[in-house]
C-alpha cells in the first residue's frame, strides 16, 4: 500500500494536469481539500486511489515498487513547489 503522509501536496497543484481540472477549484486546489485531508475521501476520484489506479492502469507495464517510488517522487517535487 502507498504510504501517504497527507500533507496535501498533492491536492493544491491541481493545475499541473489537465486530469484533474474538473477537480480544480479554479486556483489549483481541489474543492475537496479541507485543510490537508480529502472531505470526501471514502468516495474521491480513482485519480486520487493511488493503489486502485496502479492496478487498473499500470499493472501491465510496470512493477509496483516503481510505480511507488515514481509517486513518491513526484510528491516530493509537490512539495517542493511550496518551498
Amino acid at each position: 500500500m502507498f504510504e501517504c503522509d497527507r500533507c496535501g501536496a498533492c491536492c493544491r497543484h491541481l493545475d499541473i494536469s489537465k486530469l484533474y481540472a474538473e477537480l480544480d477549484r479554479g486556483d489549483g486546489t481541489c474543492k475537496y481539500l479541507s485543510g490537508n485531508l480529502c472531505s470526501i475521501y471514502e468516495k474521491r476520484p480513482l485519480l486520487c486511489r493511488v493503489d486502485e489506479s496502479y492496478q487498473k492502469f499500470f499493472k501491465e507495464v510496470m512493477p509496483i515498487d516503481t510505480y511507488y517510488r515514481l509517486n513518491r517522487e513526484a510528491c516530493q517535487r509537490l512539495k517542493n513547489l511550496e518551498k
